[in-house]
């Protein structure tokens, strides 16, 4: 927990302030037990009701003063909390966004969306309780032991037997507990995560008719988790009961003690009264007291793990160079790779295997090979999304590693092969890469990436809505429009990883046609399990399990290399047959 102070260091006063009131509230209710034993002593005893009156109005404006202090000290405390966590949201959002695709791979999505979300919320319940009782529970537990020896010393002296007792179960109790609390946190996470891959995978669950597999399975974690919230809910539980037999008992011992002292004459009626509501203010904090403990063992779990995201480094160093300042002949490389190799973290072999080639600005370049041949592995480091961990990738004739990150992609377009829209409307969705873009240029590039009619075809055209995902959009759909966006950021490196496999032959056609006429200084690469959509392509790279196995055009390859030849002949076959 101490290295989320540093978030509170702008809320001191809150931080502050908020324990203080809460301290005044607590120095309140310690008031109230003595003016009631006054009241019964003094008011009560002699039958003089105006002064009954006037305690009587002293306790309500006690109690007025305190609860004011308690709704001050409430909003001071949620104010630090929710504020100082607003601030670890960003600084966990900044970190997650500087994080390059290895270390996010590596962490998880997943894991990466909880600590954004629950952990974060569970650490700001934990500081907001901190805040209001961290002080508070050991004052009233002290200052009620204080008091009732002020009261009677006699009577006191069961306090002192009761307390470590009290202690002893509340906190024995909690120990138990903890540790299986995190046991049903775990089955709650497994719960969470068979739902979640349910609900995104329904459509395949239902193809493969597997809905009662994946209900048996829901059914058996819901078991594990009720059988453990069971558990820890019957151990919980016996805290009400032990704790009130063992102030019951007290509450015997103390009235015992009380009607001998009356009878001898050493302590008033009032005075029995102030013990035994001393006594269920003890009983009360120490619960509370129990309770702050295991939600600030939670929180600080929580803590740790978002810590650990906030202590990842990301492993890329960029430089400063800008690509729009690199210049250069018509003829001068846009990408060159020398004998890279690619590892991904934890991976056993290298997926990529010393790949070299040169493509100048201009060209295109084709990309192909069998399924895990390592074509975007190859692509991805283009815009590096990953380092090449032998080997040089260079950009227009300067080494990859020294150019800017947001000047590098800019300067490089990526279509995903899993097309992503997100949420908003058509216009937003194509100025993600040039937000200066006007109409003209965003139908220019609708035009260009066969999605013109698609749009033209929408009630509000542009300003269409976009949901979630673009799942108001058919696949080829939502290629169409993520290649538009591509092309409305006038890349110098375009990069098309299999976008088009959810189009139409007749589409696709349509499309490499349009590419056709992009600027001649645009440098296009195109991933396709298609050999027909690259055979147009100045060069084509042949991959086979992450090795460069074939270069050069279509009919030269058709010629010279073995795996392009079985791909094009398994092709061609296929719409003969047809």
């Amino acid at each position: 927990m101490k290295q989320f102070l540093k978030f509170l260091r702008h809320h001191k006063k809150e931080s502050i302030l908020a324990p203080l009131f809460k301290m005044l509230e607590a120095f309140f209710d310690l008031l109230v037990p003595l003016i009631m034993a006054d009241v019964i002593n003094n008011g009560i005893g002699s039958g003089d009701s105006a002064y009954i009156m006037q305690r009587c109005l002293l306790m309500v404006a006690l109690g007025i003063i305190g609860l004011a202090c308690s709704i001050t000290a409430q909003y001071f405390a949620a104010k630090a909390a929710v504020e100082s966590c607003a601030s670890v949201r960003h600084a966990l959002f900044d970190k997650i966004q500087s994080l390059g695709f290895a270390e996010t791979d590596t962490t998880g999505t997943s894991t990466l969306i909880t600590r954004m979300t629950s952990d974060v919320n569970q650490l700001q319940n934990g500081l907001n309780l901190f805040l209001r009782l961290f002080l508070r529970s050991p004052f009233v537990v002290l200052g009620a032991m204080v008091m009732a020896f002020m009261v009677n010393v006699e009577g006191a002296w069961i306090f002192v037997v009761v307390l470590p007792v009290l202690s002893v179960v509340v906190f024995g109790i909690m120990l138990k507990t903890m540790p299986l609390y995190a046991r049903v946190q775990a089955r709650l996470d497994k719960l969470t995560g068979l739902t979640r891959q349910n609900l995104t995978g329904v459509r395949v669950v239902r193809a493969f008719g597997r809905e009662e597999d994946e209900v048996r399975d829901f059914k058996a974690a819901d078991k594990d988790l009720t059988g453990s919230q069971l558990l820890v809910g019957r151990i919980s539980n016996l805290m009400n009961p032990l704790t009130f037999v063992i102030l019951n008992l007290a509450l015997v011992a103390l009235l015992n003690t009380g009607a001998l002292e009356i009878n001898t004459g050493t302590m008033a009626l009032g005075d029995v009264v102030a013990l035994v509501n001393y006594l269920n203010q003890i009983l009360l904090e120490l619960v509370k007291l129990a309770n702050l403990i295991i939600q600030m063992t939670k929180a600080a779990a929580c803590a740790k793990r978002i810590n650990t995201v906030l202590a990842l480094e990301p492993r890329m160093q960029f430089g400063t160079l800008q690509p729009d300042d690199v210049g250069g002949a018509a003829l001068q490389p846009a990408v060159e790779f020398y004998h890279v190799g690619l590892s991904y973290a934890g991976a056993g072999a290298e997926s990529l295997s010393d790949i070299t080639f040169t493509a100048f600005k201009g060209q295109t370049i084709g990309v192909i090979g069998g399924t895990g041949s390592g074509k975007t592995s190859l692509i991805s480091l283009i815009p590096r999304y990953y380092d090449a961990t032998s080997g040089s990738v260079k950009i227009f004739g300067r080494d990859i590693r020294t150019y800017d990150k947001s000047g590098l992609r800019r300067a490089i377009s990526t279509v995903m092969q899993k097309a992503q829209l997100f949420t908003g409307t058509i216009r937003s969705n194509l100025k993600w890469g040039n937000a200066q873009a006007g109409d003209e240029e965003l139908w220019q590039a609708l035009t260009l990436a066969q999605a013109a009619e698609v749009v033209r075809g929408k009630k509000l055209g542009l300003d269409e809505p976009v949901e979630q995902g673009g799942r108001n959009f058919s696949g080829g759909q939502k290629q169409r429009l993520s290649i538009a966006r591509s092309l409305a950021a006038h890349p110098r490196i375009l990069i098309l990883d299999d976008s088009s496999s959810a189009l139409d032959y007749a589409t696709d056609a349509a499309l490499r046609q349009a590419l056709s006429t992009l600027p001649e200084d645009m440098t296009v690469f195109i991933v396709s399990q298609r050999a027909n959509s690259l055979a147009h392509a100045d060069q084509i790279l042949v991959l086979d399990e992450g090795r460069l196995v074939g270069l050069g055009k279509h009919e030269e390859l058709l010629k010279t290399c073995p795996v392009y030849q079985d791909i094009y002949q398994s092709q061609f076959q296929k719409s003969e047959a047809v």
